[in-house]
C-alpha cells in the first residue's frame, strides 16, 4: 500500500517537472523568435531611393503630372473657357404695374482667338515635359547630397578602422614592453613611452568614432534610416561611366533648362496670340408682353462680343515672356559650359586617384614588410622602442592611406558619374 502511494507521488512529480520543462522551452523559443532580425546592409542606391522618396518634389510629382494632363485636356477643348448661362427678368410691378413682362434666357460661348488653341496645346505639352525634367534634375541634386554623405561616411569608417588597428598594435607593443620591463630588459621610461602611445591611440579612436557617428547621422537625416554600425568597412565603387561622357545633352540639368526655355518660348508665342480677350458668341431667346391682356411675343437673339486689343497690358505680358525665354537660353549656354568643365575635371580626378591608389598600395606593402623586420629586431633587442613605435606609426599610416585612397577613387568615380548626370547605382 505504501509502495503504491510512493509510486503515484513519483509520477506526479515527474509530470510536473515535464510540464515546467515544456513551458521553459516554449518561452525560450518565443524569445528567440521575438528577437529583431539583423539590419540588412544598405548600398548607395538604396540610400538614394530612400532619400528621394522623402523629398517634397517626389511627394508632389504626381499632383504636378495630374495638373499637366488637365492643362492638355483644356487645350484640346472646343472653347477656351466654359460656356455661361445668362438669365434676366424685367417687370413694371414696382412702378406702373401695367403687366409689362420680359424674360430672357441666353448662352454665351467664348471663342478661341486665331492660333490660340494650337499654341495653348504646345505650351501644355512643353509644361508636361518640363515637369519630368524638373523631377530628374531634383533627383540629381538629391543624388549629389547622398553621394557626399555616403562617401564621407566611408571615409570616417576607414579612419575608425585604422584607429582601432593602431590601438590594437600599440597595446600589443605595450604588453610586450611591460613584460620585458618586469624582466629587466627595458627601463621604466620605455614603459611610460609605450603607455603614452596607447593613450594617444585611444584618443585618436575616440575622435574617429565621433566623426563616424556624425557622418552616420547625416545619412540618417537624408534617408530616414542609417546603415548598420556593424557593417564591414569598405564599399564597392559605382560602375565606371566609360563612354557615357559623350552624352552631353542628356544631362538632367541641361534638359531642365531646355524644357524651361521651351515653356518660356511657348508662353511668349501664346501671349502674342492672346492680343485681346476672347470673343464670345451669344444666343438668347426673349419672351415679353407689353401689358395685361396682351399676348406674349417670343424673339431670338444671335450676337457676337469682340473685345478691343489688350494695349499696354498685352505688351507687358509679351515682353515678360520674351525676357524669360532669353534668360533661359542664356542660362542654358552657361550651364553647358560649366558641366563640360566639371566633367573634364572629374575625369582628371579619377585618373589622379588611380595613380595615387597604386602608389599608396606600394607604400603599404613596403611598410608591412618593414614592420615585420623591425618587430623581429625589437623582440631580439636590436631596435629601441622609439624606433619600433615610429615604424608602427608609419605602417599604420601607410595602411590608412591605402584604404583611404581606395575610398577616394570610388568617390572620384561617383563624382564623375554625378557630373555626367547619372544616378547612383
Amino acid at each position: 500500500m505504501h509502495r503504491r502511494i510512493r509510486t503515484t507521488a513519483w509520477l506526479r512529480r515527474t509530470a510536473v517537472a515535464a510540464a515546467w520543462a515544456a513551458c521553459a522551452w516554449t518561452a525560450q523559443a518565443q524569445t528567440s523568435t521575438a528577437q529583431p532580425a539583423p539590419e540588412t546592409p544598405l548600398d548607395l542606391r538604396q540610400v538614394f531611393d530612400a532619400a528621394w522618396a522623402r523629398q517634397p518634389e517626389a511627394l508632389a510629382l504626381q499632383a504636378h503630372r495630374d495638373a499637366a494632363r488637365a492643362r492638355q485636356k483644356a487645350a484640346q477643348a472646343w472653347t477656351p473657357e466654359p460656356a455661361a448661362l445668362e438669365l434676366s427678368n424685367k417687370t413694371d410691378r414696382l412702378n406702373r404695374n401695367q403687366g409689362a413682362r420680359e424674360l430672357e434666357i441666353g448662352v454665351a460661348v467664348p471663342l478661341w482667338l486665331p492660333g490660340e488653341r494650337s499654341k495653348s496645346a504646345a505650351l501644355a505639352d512643353a509644361e508636361g515635359a518640363a515637369i519630368e525634367s524638373r523631377a530628374s534634375a531634383a533627383q540629381l541634386r538629391v543624388a549629389a547630397a547622398v553621394r557626399d554623405a555616403w562617401w564621407q561616411w566611408q571615409r570616417t569608417r576607414i579612419e575608425a578602422e585604422s584607429a582601432r588597428d593602431q590601438l590594437d598594435n600599440t597595446r600589443r607593443i605595450a604588453a610586450d614592453v611591460a613584460r620585458r620591463t618586469r624582466a629587466g630588459d627595458l627601463a621604466r621610461a620605455d614603459q611610460h613611452q609605450a603607455d603614452g602611445a596607447v593613450a594617444a591611440a585611444e584618443s585618436g579612436l575616440a575622435q574617429a568614432e565621433a566623426a563616424l557617428a556624425a557622418a552616420r547621422q547625416q545619412l540618417r537625416a537624408l534617408a530616414g534610416r542609417a546603415p548598420a554600425a556593424t557593417e564591414p568597412a569598405g564599399a564597392a565603387a559605382e560602375p565606371d561611366p566609360g563612354t557615357a561622357s559623350a552624352e552631353t545633352d542628356a544631362h538632367p540639368a541641361l534638359q531642365e533648362l531646355k524644357d524651361r526655355a521651351a515653356v518660356a518660348e511657348g508662353s511668349a508665342a501664346l501671349a502674342a496670340a492672346q492680343s485681346r480677350a476672347n470673343p464670345e458668341l451669344m444666343l438668347a431667346t426673349t419672351r415679353d408682353r407689353g401689358a395685361f391682356g396682351e399676348s406674349s411675343q417670343q424673339t431670338l437673339t444671335l450676337g457676337v462680343r469682340i473685345p478691343f486689343g489688350g494695349g499696354p497690358r498685352h505688351a507687358a505680358r509679351s515682353a515678360a515672356t520674351r525676357a524669360e525665354a532669353t534668360e533661359a537660353q542664356a542660362q542654358l549656354a552657361l550651364e553647358r559650359e560649366r558641366l563640360s568643365a566639371e566633367r573634364e575635371a572629374a575625369r582628371v580626378r579619377v585618373d589622379a586617384s588611380r595613380n595615387q591608389l597604386a602608389a599608396a598600395e606600394r607604400r603599404a606593402a613596403l611598410a608591412r614588410e618593414s614592420r615585420g623586420f623591425f618587430d623581429k629586431s625589437f623582440r631580439l633587442g636590436e631596435t629601441d622602442l622609439p624606433t619600433r613605435l615610429r615604424i608602427e606609426a608609419e605602417a599604420t599610416e601607410a595602411e590608412r592611406q591605402a584604404a583611404r585612397s581606395r575610398i577616394e577613387l570610388a568617390a572620384a568615380i561617383s563624382a564623375w558619374r554625378q557630373a555626367l548626370g547619372l544616378m547612383p547605382q
